[in-house]
């Protein structure tokens, strides 16, 4: 997987940005002296001036580089090669898409593309359409409908037009670039639509699985009348011997003094 220090500049590139900069602030200062201004004043403030102006500078240019740092290691991902990629190597890279999102405003559309073509290849078909949909049928899809761009955006394009036209100061990355935005503009809808279609046959199925086991715990309709009773069942040899005699089944009185005089002579 490719790692950040795959873009690369020119040796003279960063003296070429930064030279107007310390020219301005040589001059500010060469005039602050010249009219009396204390030496050690100019140093703290300009020491004070250096670190804020560092601050803001590094942290706009960091989330520009974690930008372009994820499309190269999204599109090593997404290239089509015979390269097999670990579950959680895709997952890696999808996280720092995320984290590019929620920390950018207004992310690029570039990056929603990328990052939803991550997902469908995790099979993850409802973060898919949520990315891919934003990337190509949203009105933010349009760069062209962006007209307000926050500070990291705006940093995002300057280094995105400094690549495009030269293109040798960052190979990588301008090729990353260049194969992501094909892939969007040739096979973005069709991705879409397989990820929606898969979607909603995944949730037909799950439904079908549901209704199949709620069917299957569905209790089996009684057989008779007699099953349907909510009465416990009674033992019927108890019945039978708590059932009292009838008065015509009692011997009389005469019969039991006959029977206790055989008795007693056998």
């Amino acid at each position: 997987m490719s790692d950040g220090s795959a873009i690369e500049r020119r040796p003279g590139s960063a003296l070429r940005e930064k030279a107007p900069a310390a020219l301005t602030v040589g001059v500010v200062a060469l005039l602050l002296y010249v009219i009396g201004f204390p030496i050690f004043l100019l140093g703290f403030f300009g020491a004070l001036a250096f670190f804020v102006w560092k601050v803001f500078t590094s942290e706009s240019r960091t989330e520009t580089r974690r930008t372009f740092e994820f499309y190269l290691v999204a599109n090593d991902i997404l290239r089509d090669d015979d390269k097999r990629w670990f579950g959680f190597e895709i997952r890696d890279a999808a996280a720092r898409g995320e984290a590019i999102i929620r920390t950018m405003p207004t992310a690029p559309p570039l990056v929603h593309f990328a990052l939803g073509a991550l997902y469908q290849k995790m099979d993850d078909h409802g973060a898919a359409v949520k990315h891919l949909s934003t990337a190509l049928e949203d009105i933010s899809a349009d760069e062209s409908s962006i007209v307000f761009p926050s500070k990291d955006l705006r940093e995002y394009v300057r280094m995105l037009r400094r690549i495009e036209r030269a293109p040798a100061e960052a190979p990588l990355t301008s090729a990353a670039v260049r194969s992501l935005e094909r892939a969007r503009k040739n096979r973005g809808k069709k991705m879409l639509e397989f990820s929606r279609e898969q979607l909603a046959t995944g949730k037909a199925r799950e439904l079908h699985t549901e209704a199949s086991a709620e069917a299957a715990i569905e209790p089996r309709p009684p057989g008779s009348v007699l099953d349907m009773s909510d009465e416990p069942a009674v033992d019927e040899t108890r019945t039978r011997k708590r059932t009292p005699r009838s008065p015509d089944s009692r011997k009389t009185i005469s019969e039991v003094l006959h029977d206790i005089y055989d008795t007693n002579i056998q």
